[in-house]
């Protein structure tokens, strides 16, 4: 039983049903479709329905979803029935057929389309070249064999108008390693006339779209089928150059040579100007209306003009004494001599192209010793049962061949029944079914049947009509129970007099019109032609026909009738499918109107009685409408009853399934077999899916709730893991990282440099806060070793150079920290020996005066007064008072005294100039530029000053002054007012000098 399904899609399988009745049965099929569930099952039969659209269920997912699994064990699927086939050959070695039938465009050329697909799909998965060859060319088969062979009709876009029979040799491993290709009764009839709206093979018309102009031109083509009287009934569509391009692919795929394919094409292109051909009567004799269509044929057949116009208005006859005459043809007989060449021509282009496709995926070198056995799985696309408001020869033979296959169906699925019981030890109950021998026997027992009679009347010499083979065959047929004509019938006027007879099928009763069974049996071409083309210069042509070689004057066994030809081959097929292991695809059309939502109740009704689907059904539901395994039984239903869940203690799995069934009371409705359990009734089965459906949820919350336990157990006992392990790699990294520093700090004591020049180790992680420290501790023991070993008469220069550092922060570039800090300028005789002593002497005196302590800087400077003038002016910074003194005469008068704890700040520029202004918090700032002595003319003061002052206000005065490094002006106020000050370079200027601005001042400095 097919799971995953819901009942609101109906039900998977019709042996379910509750009962078998065709109401029940259409309300299944069609309730499954208008859910979009094209599949049903009949035990291992599957019910396709064309649904007209692309669906997404022929995917990779899908095809992984049925590889390998039973056929119950997901939804119903063409899938399902190609696995089961697969696994039947492989684990059995069995050989299995797939039977696909229905009328045409119930959708059998695409389900044997996905069948092929899905087989390739499942094998060969190490990708071995050889067997990957073998599928391409299997699977690119079908493309050129459905542009050969198949054609639009008014019921179906892409119909077979023939029959196909496929073997897929595989080996031991289950990887296909060739294959055979049978084909059976092509529709040639439809290469010289088709019905209205319907098309030629489709062939013609990709040849005429798709070819190239030089094609075209080779071949005296033109590209419009409407010019040519074979495809003028047919329009193209656009999928006629794709196709093109696509079957010349896949003829170079399978092998076939550059050669070989323009031969293909001029026998197209021979048949498409056979058609154009006219005749005309001049009162004696017939004449071709035109030669130059003779010429092109010739050329195109390789042979001579004249043999070509000779064998189109002449046969030739052999008399009884040797002697040999040549007959002219009239105009009616040319005509139909010239249609009878276009389609044998064409009939034998198909069979020369599948047997080339034989003769390359024929198994080559199979040795069973040293290969293993060959097994086979065979796929049997053919016509199904036709009914038409004109039934011919065609649909004649076309129903006889379903009359065989039904038989074969019925057989096969009774002898499979029968051998299921017989092995699980169920006692066999006949089931009653209509036998078709009867219909079968009709058509071809021998001397009596139908085909004897049409056989017999053709081999009648004489003027022998269609009309007297119906008499002929309502006299020896008359007293048949499946036989009627309306001269044996006279009543019926559904028939006419001398053209209908009626044969009651299995699937219906079907009138045929007698009308041209004769000819089409006789399937009559004169030798002429035969001979023309066996001696063609072209190889191609020539193996075609190699009949031709006979003298006309050689006595030759009078060839076999088409019906019988066709009989034989049924016959064989028959006998071929039998010693295999069959699975059928059933093919339904919805609609005629090609529509994705419509679904015809009267249309699909008979088509399911024609396919014996209800008496399928019926020998399913005979005996047991359900059987399986115990071990699957158990499997699915277990969770029904308390003593097999989760797991039974029992001996065997049959004594567990039977506490199910005997815990649900219907033991009185199954029989318990040597494997499997059986069920009669399907209210059994749906009795446990009910139960079983309701018990799922609860399963699913409780498999959930343990699986989610485990699931959070396993996390617990990783992440304790991964901490465990985490935690004692953090040590190892901790303790190599100690190790690593250790090692190479060991000599630190003794190197010169104290270990600056050392690399320390990359941290890890959890250190990184603590190497931080580890380094700055580092530096200020290194700092401490140098510092120690400095005199203290060197302290405040050091300290002041580093409040300097620290203050201007990298951001002025020379700032003298190389050079040694004299701080007191004025009173040093090397930088100002003139005025180095009397400045001395006034120091003296402020120093006893205003009792300051230290000189921390003095120094000569240009600077702005308060009338807006720059004048030179000396500078004394000490540690309470900042004097601006007069340097004129070298007495150094005092001019102002500012307390040094007025001042806030201090700015300086980026650049090498000596302008500093110091902020006072009066808003009286001092602006000035330090000038240099004659101890260096090119030393930087302003760095000297800065960083005495900042660390003078840092250390004594316990507060910080602000420095500001200004990149192009600095501003200050002037008795409250703000100015901007900026500095220019100045070619020509000798020193550095202010100069009033619109906004303050500039500082002109000497250019380079």
């Amino acid at each position: 039983m097919a799971e995953l399904e819901g009942l609101e899609f109906g039900k998977s399988d019709f042996v379910l049903l509750d009962e078998v009745t065709m109401e029940q049965f259409m309300e299944n099929l069609k309730l499954r479709f208008e859910k979009g569930r094209i599949y049903t099952f009949i035990g291992e039969v599957v019910v396709s329905v064309n649904p007209y659209r692309e669906m997404d269920i022929y995917g990779k997912e899908t095809i992984d979803a049925y590889r390998g699994r039973e056929l119950y064990e997901n939804p119903p699927h063409l899938y399902a029935v190609s696995d089961a086939a697969y696994k039947a050959m492989k684990r059995r070695a069995k050989d299995t057929c797939i039977v696909i039938s229905g009328e045409s465009g119930a959708g059998k050329t695409e389900a044997s389309k996905y069948i092929m697909q899905y087989i390739a799909a499942i094998t060969n998965p190490t990708q071995r070249a050889e067997v990957e060859s073998v599928k391409n060319v299997l699977l690119k088969s079908n493309c050129v064999l459905e542009a050969f062979g198949n054609a639009k009709t008014n019921r179906n876009d892409n119909s077979s108008r023939f029959g196909k029979y496929m073997d897929i040799n595989f080996n031991f491993n289950g990887d296909p390693t060739g294959g055979h290709i049978n084909n059976y009764l092509l529709e040639k009839s439809r290469v010289v006339h088709q019905q209205d709206g319907e098309r030629n093979f489709h062939s013609f018309y990709q040849l005429l779209r798709g070819g190239s102009n030089e094609m075209l031109e080779s071949f005296h083509l033109q590209s419009d089928p409407a010019v040519y009287t074979y495809t003028r009934e047919g329009a193209t569509t656009n999928n006629d150059r794709t196709s093109h391009k696509a079957v010349m692919s896949a003829l170079n795929v399978i092998g076939f040579s550059e050669e070989e394919i323009n031969s293909i094409y001029q026998i197209l292109a021979t048949i498409l100007l056979l058609g154009n051909m006219q005749f005309e009567c001049d009162g004696e004799s017939v004449q071709i209306v035109g030669l130059e269509a003779v010429n092109h044929i010739s050329e195109l057949t390789a042979t001579d003009p004249e043999s070509v116009s000779k064998s189109l208005l002449y046969r030739t006859v052999a008399t009884g004494g040797g002697e040999v005459i040549e007959k002219g043809h009239s105009e009616q007989d040319a005509c139909f001599g010239r249609d009878a060449f276009a389609k044998a021509l064409y009939e034998r282009l198909f069979g020369w192209i599948v047997s080339r496709i034989n003769t390359v995926i024929e198994v080559k070198d199979y040795n069973p010793m040293l290969h293993g056995k060959n097994t086979v799985i065979g796929v049997l696309d053919i016509y199904g049962f036709e009914i038409f408001d004109n039934n011919s020869f065609e649909q004649f033979c076309i129903n006889y061949c379903n009359e065989k296959l039904q038989q074969l169906f019925i057989e096969l699925i009774l002898r499979q029944e029968q051998g299921e019981y017989q092995r699980e030890g169920i006692t066999w109950q006949h089931i009653d079914y209509f036998n078709n021998q009867i219909i079968v026997d009709l058509v071809e027992q021998p001397h009596k049947g139908i085909i004897s009679i049409l056989d017999e009347a053709c081999l009648t010499v004489g003027n022998v009509t269609d009309t007297v083979c119906l008499d002929s065959m309502d006299t020896k047929l008359a007293q048949h129970p499946h036989y009627t004509s309306r001269k044996l019938s006279p009543t019926d006027k559904t028939m006419d007099f001398q053209k209908h007879f009626r044969i009651r099928h299995y699937a219906g009763d079907v009138t045929y019109s007698v009308e041209g069974f004769l000819d089409k049996n006789k399937d009559m071409l004169f030798q002429d032609f035969k001979r023309l083309m066996y001696n063609s210069a072209n190889p191609v042509l020539k193996e075609m026909w190699p009949d031709g070689h006979l003298s006309i004057t050689e006595v030759t066994k009078r060839p076999l009738t088409a019906a019988t030809l066709f009989k034989n081959s049924i016959v064989a097929l028959v006998d071929k499918l039998a010693c295999k292991e069959p699975y059928y695809v059933r093919c339904i059309k919805p609609n005629e109107m090609k529509s994705p939502v419509l679904f015809d109740d009267a249309r699909c009704q008979h088509q399911v009685a024609y396919l014996g689907l209800m008496e399928n059904v019926m020998v399913r539901r005979a005996g047991f409408a359900y059987r399986q395994p115990y071990s699957r039984f158990l499997q699915r239903y277990k969770m029904t009853c308390e003593y097999t869940w989760p797991q039974h203690l029992m001996a065997s799995d049959r004594e567990a399934v039977e506490t199910i069934v005997t815990q649900h009371g219907f033991q009185d409705d199954v029989a318990y077999g040597h494997t499997k359990l059986f069920v009669r009734t399907p209210r059994s089965l749906f009795t446990l899916e009910q139960e079983r459906a309701a018990l799922i949820p609860i399963l699913v919350l409780f498999l959930q709730k343990v699986w989610r336990g485990a699931l959070a157990r396993m996390r617990c006992r990783r992440m304790r893991a991964i901490y465990a392990i985490m935690g004692c790699y953090k040590r190892y990294k901790v303790k190599a990282h100690f190790w690593e520093v250790e090692r190479r700090f060991a000599n630190v004591r003794t190197m010169a440099d104290y270990g600056k020049s050392v690399d320390w180790p990359t941290p890890p992680a959890a250190l990184s806060q603590f190497h931080n420290i580890t380094v700055m501790l580092h530096h200020r023991w290194w700092a401490r070793q140098i510092v120690k070993n400095i005199p203290p008469s060197d302290m405040p220069e050091v300290r002041s150079k580093v409040a300097a550092l620290t203050a201007l922060s990298g951001e002025r570039k020379d700032w003298g920290v190389s050079r040694p800090w004299e701080r007191d300028y004025l009173a040093n005789v090397r930088d100002c020996p003139q005025t180095s002593s009397s400045f001395t002497r006034v120091s003296k005196e402020l120093r006893n005066k205003d009792e300051y302590s230290q000189v921390l800087f003095s120094g000569f400077c240009r600077k702005v007064n308060r009338f807006n003038k720059s004048t030179d002016r000396g500078l004394l910074v000490t540690d309470k008072y900042v004097y601006k003194l007069e340097p004129k005469k070298q007495n150094f008068l005092v001019l102002k005294r500012l307390p040094l704890d007025g001042f806030t700040g201090l700015s300086v520029t980026s650049g090498v100039d000596q302008m500093v202004v110091l902020h006072t918090s009066s808003q009286d700032d001092v602006l000035l530029c330090l000038q240099r002595g004659a101890l260096c003319p090119n030393q930087d003061r302003v760095g000297e000053l800065v960083g005495a002052m900042v660390d003078h206000f840092t250390r004594s005065i316990k507060r910080h002054i602000l420095l500001s490094v200004c990149r192009s002006g600095v501003q200050l106020h002037m008795r409250g007012k703000l100015k901007s000050v900026s500095v220019e370079t100045k070619p020509g200027q000798t020193s550095a000098d202010f100069k009033k601005s619109r906004d303050g001042f500039t500082l002109f400095v000497p250019g380079n």
